[in-house]
């Protein structure tokens, strides 16, 4: 698929997936552009944890019960480290981010769909029990969670505010 459009067809996928398993491979693919995506002061400051075991799959869609959770054959769980580099800021936000937007765009590059989950994750209740099922170490925050599959229906991306009202040349 063309760059552009993947870039357009991607949306956030919240219904169900099809039982159809995601190779490794692909799995690796998505998340090797999560690795390769930016990184403040080249800190690399996310991890990832794959989730493919039935019984913890299960036990995050009781945290997060959607009908993707409920359905995905992976779930990737994105983490940060809080570090200050040696210009004094931390980037771990900036960090994650950027990984995750290039893993949503991989994911719709290879036919699959997912959706990107960090509201709920930031429940303090949330994020310790997602910590807790996945034995994540002190130091690593759990910044959200995206289930994996093949979409049981495919949708579309919602619409976008026009180009001039968002965009501004020179000054606001």
């Amino acid at each position: 698929m063309e760059f552009f459009d993947v870039i357009n067809r991607r949306y956030s996928h919240r219904t169900p997936f099809t039982d159809q398993p995601v190779p490794d491979e692909d799995v690796r693919k998505i998340l090797q552009a999560g690795i390769q995506a930016p990184s403040g002061m080249n800190c690399q400051t996310t991890s990832f944890v794959v989730v493919t075991d039935p019984e913890l799959r299960r036990q995050i869609s009781h945290v997060l019960s959607t009908p993707a959770t409920q359905t995905a054959p992976v779930i990737l769980v994105v983490l940060s480290e809080y570090l200050i580099t040696p210009s004094g800021q931390p980037f771990e936000i900036e960090d994650y981010a950027a990984a995750t937007e290039n893993m949503l765009l991989a994911a719709t590059a290879l036919g699959y769909a997912t959706v990107w989950m960090d509201g709920m994750t930031k429940a303090d209740k949330v994020n310790t029990e997602i910590r807790r099922i996945l034995n994540v170490p002190e130091g690593k925050t759990v910044r959200t969670i995206l289930p994996l599959g093949v979409p049981a229906e495919t949708g579309a991306p919602k619409p976008r505010k026009a180009f001039d009202e968002r965009v501004h040349y020179n000054a606001f």
